[in-house]
């Protein structure tokens, strides 16, 4: 009998992806045998870029990657999962603040299906400061970012804030 191909979905909104992000994804390729980054959508946020353009800069950034595949979603990632028939959800922590709100999504996560891990993954320490919101900031004041975030993210970071 065949094994059971191990799936995992890292979600987040990827407004916009980051070289941390990039980096959490890489590495549950070591672990997993796919890894389904999973853009979301949620009505109530605020985003710099479209969901067609958050979709394309995440696919555009793991397209070379075989074992990463790109969505979109809206909903609850415990569905997600289900349906994909995922055994995982990778979560990247950045730092000790970051584990209280994950704990939570965790938990809840796992009452909704019971058939799905959360993984916890560290954050490369390079990486340990940075967040999309960071690099929105910086982009906007003409700040250096450029090492921090893929080539289409640069280009893209670039049009929105050309003065």
């Amino acid at each position: 009998m065949a094994e059971k191909s191990k799936i995992a979905i890292y979600p987040g909104s990827f407004d916009p992806v980051t070289n941390g992000h990039v980096d959490i994804a890489l590495r549950a390729t070591h672990i997993f045998d796919e890894v389904i980054v999973a853009v979301s959508h949620n009505p109530n946020k605020d985003y710099l870029f479209t969901e067609e353009e958050r979709l394309m800069m995440t696919r555009e950034t793991f397209r070379e990657n075989g074992k990463i595949s790109v969505i979109n979603f809206s909903g609850l990632v415990a569905d997600l999962a289900r349906k994909k028939k995922a055994v995982a959800i990778v979560r990247g922590l950045r730092a000790v603040s970051d584990f209280e709100a994950e704990f939570q999504l965790a938990l809840m996560n796992r009452k909704m299906n019971r058939d799905v891990e959360t993984v916890f993954m560290m954050t490369s320490f390079r990486y340990v400061y940075l967040s999309s919101s960071i690099i929105k900031e910086a982009a906007q004041h003409h700040g250096k970012y450029e090492d921090l975030v893929p080539p289409i993210v640069l280009k893209m970071l670039k049009q929105k804030y050309q003065s």
